[in-house]
């Protein structure tokens, strides 16, 4: 081990790490809240501005995987596409198998200038997760119940806010529902034989009414589907975690580009359309498994130098008055203010760890088990 991973590896690292993010990111959750009084005036604008707001949070993250941790991220795709990527509205269709996949997804937004714009269909309790979960509220992000009667109408009217959006846009959407585990994986291939549906050896089944609503609601708005499937050289299992410890991972992710028109419009064909798609997917991900790679050309983006600039700036922002507050602290000599000192950083330290914890694979949720009756078609 060298040095600098040596030094990667430390708690302290971790914990100036864990503070930069947090205090930048109530920092930029403040500035948000006061664009409040301007969606009254501009709404347009007030979106511009929470779109480059957001960049300063999400990209603080895709900093830690590509700087930080230094994990290559390889795209294979069709090269007469890949102008198109960054310049057109899309739904990105990801597999949910890996703690860092969403990071991943963040990663190949910035290479194509959408981070700060891009969507997800997100569960609503990460809308109380303080810094991203608050970020996403003002980004329109949106949110469901998963609770089908409910989300029908909520979702699709959250939707079509976004028809008149100001800026190009990639809406994440983990079809799955939830992260891949043996057990739901199981469950849900149970599931597949109770409805005649072919099984997946390396995905769950595709919730098809949320991708269905989706889809139509955003037609005539996004241009594409971009088929995304993710995954990593050596068998490797990377974690959040990891990133933070400075390890170093080997992303590969093929891409198919789908224009939009060729998904049915009718419900029920729809849904046929997303199972094919997805035996697709397994097929591409035995490929993997069997030669290491996925088919096609490689046409990776370089690494922008933005998100390292943005990280840097707010690191000198809130980490010089922290600097001057210690060493005031320690000419001081108070043990009581030593002692909240040191209470303020282990608070800071278990809350970035409660975060970290949201992307683990066994914190994940029981929906794949509980709502499969429900909600597969």
């Amino acid at each position: 081990m060298g040095l600098l991973q040596f030094l990667k590896s430390q708690f302290l690292c971790h914990l100036i790490m864990c503070y930069v993010f947090l205090v930048s990111g109530l920092i930029v959750n403040l500035i948000q809240i006061c664009t409040l009084p301007l969606w009254l005036v501009s709404k347009q604008l007030a979106r511009k501005i929470n779109i480059r707001l957001a960049y300063c949070i999400a990209s603080q993250m895709v900093a830690a995987l590509e700087w930080w941790s230094g994990t290559e991220c390889t795209l294979y795709t069709d090269p007469k596409r890949y102008p198109l990527y960054g310049k057109e509205n899309a739904i990105v269709v990801l597999n949910h198998t890996f703690e860092i996949d969403f990071l991943c997804g963040w990663t190949f937004c910035e290479r194509f200038g959408v981070l700060g714009s891009s969507k997800v269909l997100a569960k609503r309790e990460l809308a109380y997760v303080p810094v991203i979960g608050w970020m996403w509220y003002f980004l329109e992000i949106v949110f469901c119940k998963r609770k089908w009667e409910e989300d029908r109408t909520t979702v699709a009217q959250s939707l079509q806010k976004l028809r008149d959006y100001p800026e190009n846009y990639w809406f994440l959407l983990f079809c799955e529902g939830t992260r891949f585990t043996p057990k739901k994986h199981q469950f849900s291939m149970q599931i597949a034989e109770s409805k005649g549906l072919p099984k997946l050896k390396y995905h769950l089944l595709p919730r098809t009414k949320g991708f269905y609503v989706t889809v139509q609601n955003l037609r005539g708005t996004a241009a594409a589907i971009y088929d995304s499937t993710l995954n990593f050289r050596n068998n490797e299992v990377p974690t959040l975690l990891g990133i933070i410890n400075g390890k170093k991972y080997h992303a590969d992710l093929y891409v198919r580009r789908i224009p939009l028109e060729s998904v049915p419009e009718d419900e029920a064909e729809c849904a046929a359309w997303l199972h094919k798609l997805y035996q697709e997917k397994d097929g591409f991900q035995e490929q993997y498994a069997q030669t290491g790679h996925f088919p096609g050309p490689i046409m990776s983006p370089p690494r922008r130098p933005w998100s390292l600039i943005n990280w840097l700036f707010w690191s000198c922002v809130v980490l010089y008055p922290l600097g001057l507050l210690i060493a005031q602290m320690l000419s001081s000599g108070s043990v009581l203010t030593i002692a909240a000192a040191v209470v303020v950083c282990s608070a800071v330290s278990m809350g970035m760890r409660w975060m970290i914890g949201q992307t683990e694979i066994d914190k994940s949720s029981n929906y794949g088990i509980k709502a499969a009756p429900l909600n597969n078609n």
